[in-house]
């Protein structure tokens, strides 16, 4: 069947941000990278995803990377393909609200070091959580992706999510993107949500879904049938499980129809090959457990993301409780309940997960919570999409009147110049309006990472060629951990 290039399906390719995210915790380094970049960057994708989510946070707390020298080095090293970054609106890249004028530097900055592409989205899909974000990437010239954060409940239907898609357009989104992060978008109802979004918003529509259910790759053939203009898959080294379906087996699938994307088995073959022997080393390391590569049907109760069921795993090991891990997992869906059916998604993934391991590990529910579970019941994060469970929010000591139900943020006086006040005196500290941003988002963490990159580049000592003698190049303790 000869191709019709006018239909071609997009795709979007997550092996440099959600496919390790998903399976190995966000520890792929820049130097596993960069060898990739020129073959990726010749492949023709709409895009690469590489930045954002939980790559920046990762970068200083575990890798003693800079996550702006590493999107810079991306940008220079794929001049060809649009880069995207995954953005938590008012979040950020943060586990809380920030003040517009934060959000405004964070996006500007972003697309000055290389960033085309802003995939937005709210945890809560709550749209005011969404507007500085996708005023400042239009601002700015980047593509403003506004995302539905998928999930499945009594109060989320198609009609929510096509009203959603609807206001996300016009707040100006570019495309709309929908988010499934958990793989709880099953194939016929891919098909449905698509034709809908299709027939009531005039701008493009990505899926984004996981394997995590085994159906991930029928989800994106479905929607691909149903009209759907993008989707993401990674490849196949880092693909499938609680990861995306496999770019190779979908541009293989489609290939000589309708819906051809147009690109490369043999580069794509290239690209896996050298992606498979950073999965080995990931998994050498401990970085890649088996059980994010296993089917599990049970995640449609769960409703568990990827890179949530990675974080669980690990919270587990450091308490030794490996034990109580499918004890934790049925816990979920009852604090999500309880706290009125948020979608599963940074945060709230982090919020409600957490929760359940603490009801579980001290044998009695809601004993403790954390500070974050108090923020989301008293509205912090912004509006849930359905009603609290009362018993628990008094548990938490909230009463009626003390729930926000503004907009989050109007709360928030600018905060810029503070935090420029406070890191400029951090040893470390390089002066750039990308280390302040840096500091705001995580504090700690950043004055940690200044200061070991202050020791690094002392360490790395290089002399001038002396006039008898070899340059000498003093490189001991710097090899990136």
């Amino acid at each position: 069947m000869a191709t019709a290039k006018a239909n071609k399906l997009y795709i979007t390719d997550t092996i440099l941000r959600d496919a390790h995210q998903s399976q190995a915790a966000t520890r792929m380094r820049l130097d596993d990278m960069l060898p990739a970049c020129p073959v990726l960057d010749s492949i023709g994708y709409w895009s690469l995803e590489c930045w954002g989510g939980a790559t920046f946070d990762t970068c200083m707390r575990f890798l003693n990377e800079d996550p702006w020298e590493r999107l810079r080095a991306l940008r220079k090293a794929m001049p060809n393909t649009k880069l995207q970054m995954l953005f938590r609106g008012q979040n950020i890249l943060g586990y809380k609200h920030y003040a517009d004028d934060v959000v405004d530097a964070f996006v500007k900055k972003s697309i000055e070091n290389g960033i085309d592409v802003i995939r937005i989205f709210d945890a809560l899909n709550d749209t005011r959580n969404l507007q500085a974000a996708i005023t400042a990437t239009k601002k700015y010239g980047g593509i403003c992706e506004a995302a539905l954060s998928y999930t499945t409940s009594p109060v989320h239907s198609k009609e929510y999510f096509v009203k959603l898609a609807m206001e996300l357009e016009e707040m100006g989104a570019d495309t709309i993107c929908i988010k499934d992060m958990a793989n709880l978008l099953l194939p016929y109802d891919a098909a449905e949500l698509v034709k809908e979004l299709k027939a009531h918003v005039k701008i493009p529509i990505h899926l984004h879904t996981h394997n995590t259910t085994g159906t991930g790759d029928m989800v994106n053939l479905m929607a691909a049938q149903a009209g759907v203009d993008i989707v993401d898959t990674a490849l196949s080294p880092l693909a499938n499980g609680t990861s995306q379906p496999a770019t190779e087996s979908l541009v293989a699938t489609l290939a000589g129809t309708d819906r051809d994307t147009g690109l490369d088995q043999k580069k794509l073959a290239e690209a896996a090959a050298h992606f498979r022997t950073v999965a080995d080393r990931l998994k050498e390391a401990g970085s890649l457990d088996s059980k994010v590569l296993h089917v599990d049907t049970k995640t449609l109760m769960y409703q568990v993301p990827g890179g949530m069921l990675s974080n669980l795993i690990s919270q587990l090991k450091q308490a030794n409780a490996e034990d109580k891990y499918y004890e934790v997992l049925d816990e979920v869906p009852r604090v999500r309940k309880d706290f009125g059916y948020p979608p599963l998604v940074t945060p709230t993934s982090q919020i409600v997960g957490t929760q359940a391991v603490m009801n579980v590990l001290s044998g009695e529910r809601y004993k403790m919570l954390t500070k974050e579970s108090k923020g989301l019941l008293r509205g912090e994060y912004g509006r849930l999409p359905g009603e609290v469970n009362p018993d628990v929010r008094k548990k938490a000591g909230i009463s009626d009147d003390e729930v926000i139900t503004c907009r989050p943020a109007d709360n928030l006086e600018p905060e810029l110049d503070k935090y420029r006040e406070e890191v400029k005196d951090i040893p470390g500290f390089n002066g750039s309006e990308e280390d302040v941003l840096s500091y705001a988002l995580f504090p700690q963490v950043a004055t940690k990472f200044f200061a070991s990159r202050l020791e690094k580049d002392k360490k790395v000592a290089v002399t001038k060629p002396a006039d008898n003698g070899p340059r000498v190049l003093y490189v001991d303790d710097c090899s990136i951990q």
